[in-house]
Parts: structure tokens; C-alpha cells; sequence
């Protein structure tokens, strides 16, 4: 499958995360668009979706989390990662975020979830290979017009895409160097979801390339890992935005605390 730049480009900018759901069933031309993607976007083979149609209250029972929980979803997606893959964390978000895209293009809400699932009533629900993990889930259904409490507190009550300056995530070539690409591309990496928005990322920019790094702080092994996720969802902005742009790149994948490099091959 490929990526169909004009859509998700478009579903950056509406996207919201959204915890609180109607209950209704999903529509059936919506539930087979949505198979569809989980199918067909596998641009690595050691990273895959589940869509798994029915409540997934056993999913999410007692995962509160910062933003309260989540309710009424009548289905959810599981992101699935081989891990043997050393940069199984940046393929899963740059997998998963082109299906959450798909899905805001549908019409269709979601909300990231890496932590504050269970795993155990997660993998019971699915064939699970050798060596395979879940990493990530997102519920998926159709929210209310009007946000919960929880909800407009991830959003900053309304002050939609709170959202660090450019000037504090990028390095490299000056700004009014940048070609119109790149702006673009990292205007849609920063409105990328994270865990508890900390926005992890930082870009090194070069004319011709954007590299993507994590900001590692003092944390753990473990929360480095769970920021790669975060920076694997920025991969697939950037690479949307660039396409949108008609620009097209490769990716080349560096060691900790690199993640990636995004390359122009023709604009």
C-alpha cells in the first residue's frame, strides 16, 4: 500500500486523540477500510496491525493512565512487533501512525496507547508468532462531538497542538535556508502524537535531509525505548509532509541515539 500523501496530509492536521466513544458498531465500509490498511501498509516486515473488531473493555480494564480511561470504543487496532528487530520501536510507530492516519481520514477517532494497556488480555486476542510483542494498541470508534474533561486536559482545554517551537527541536541549516519541503515536513512532525505529548524528538537539517533524533534526557532504558515509538510516528510526518510536497526520500535507520535519517532522491 502506499501512502496516500493527500489524505493522511490532511489527517495530520484534524487529528485529536480522543478516550471517550459512542459505542456504536463500526460501519461496515469503515471496518473493511480499516482491514484493509492493517493488511496492506507493511513497510517492514518485522512490524505489523490487528484491527480486532468488539469492545476491548478486557484490553483496557484498570489502565487509567495520566488521562483517565477509555470507554465505549467498539474495537481496537495492536501494533505488533517482531522483536528481534533492533528498531522494532521505530517501525512500529511509523506503522501504526500511518494507520491511525487512515483512520482520522476515515473519519474514524483513535488514541495512541504504548503503556497503560494489558498486554496479557491483548496477546490472548491474537495469533502471536515467535519472538513477536504487542507494543502499542489504539481503541477505534466514534467519539462525541463534545471532549471530556480528561480529553480537553490532554488538549490544553482547547489550545489545540500545544506543540514546542521549531526553534528548540531543530538544528542544522539555517531556517530561511530551509527548502518549502522541509518546513513542511517538520510543521507535521511536530504535530505528531507522543506519550504525555513530551514531543521526543529533535531534528538535525541538512538541504537535501532531515535526521531524526531522540532527546534521551535522564531516563531509563526502557522510556528511551517507548521515545523511539514517539519518534517513529514523527518518520511517517515527515515522509508524508514530503510527499505531499512531491518529494520523495528513502529512510537509513542509525543506532541509539540517532533513529533516522530521511533523504530527498527527487522533488
Amino acid at each position: 500500500m502506499d501512502i496516500p500523501a493527500a489524505r493522511w496530509h490532511r489527517a495530520v492536521d484534524s487529528r485529536r486523540s480522543r478516550r471517550r466513544f459512542d459505542g456504536r458498531p463500526l460501519k461496515k465500509r469503515h471496518l473493511e477500510r480499516l482491514q484493509a490498511a492493517c493488511a496492506g501498509f507493511r513497510p517492514f516486515e518485522t512490524a505489523r496491525a490487528v484491527l480486532i473488531a468488539g469492545s476491548p473493555e478486557r484490553v483496557f480494564r484498570g489502565a487509567i493512565g495520566p488521562y483517565g480511561k477509555i470507554r465505549g470504543a467498539p474495537a481496537f487496532i495492536a501494533f505488533v512487533g517482531n522483536m528481534r528487530s533492533p528498531i522494532v520501536q521505530e517501525q512500529i510507530g511509523y506503522t501504526g501512525e500511518g494507520i491511525v492516519l487512515e483512520a482520522e481520514a476515515l473519519h474514524v477517532n483513535t488514541c495512541w496507547v504504548s503503556g497503560t494497556f494489558r498486554r496479557d488480555e491483548t496477546t490472548a486476542l491474537l495469533d502471536i508468532g515467535d519472538r513477536e510483542a504487542v507494543l502499542a494498541v489504539t481503541p477505534v470508534g466514534y467519539a462525541p462531538p463534545q471532549l471530556s474533561f480528561e480529553e480537553r486536559l490532554l488538549t490544553g482545554f482547547g489550545r489545540t497542538h500545544r506543540r514546542k517551537p521549531l526553534s528548540e527541536l531543530a538544528i542544522g541549516l539555517a531556517y530561511n535556508e530551509w527548502p518549502a519541503w522541509v518546513r513542511a515536513a517538520l510543521e507535521s512532525a511536530r504535530l505528531a502524537p507522543s506519550a504525555v505529548n513530551r514531543q521526543p524528538w529533535r531534528f538535525h537539517v541538512e538541504r537535501d535531509s532531515i535526521t531524526v533524533a531522540v532527546d534521551t534526557g535522564k531516563l531509563k532504558r526502557e522510556a528511551v525505548q517507548s521515545k523511539r515509538l514517539d519518534c517513529g510516528i514523527a518518520m511517517l510526518h515527515i515522509e508524508v509532509a514530503a510527499l505531499h510536497y512531491g518529494v520523495r526520500g528513502r529512510w537509513r535507520f542509525f543506532d541509539p541515539p540517532l533513529v533516522a535519517r530521511f533523504t530527498a532522491v527527487g522533488e
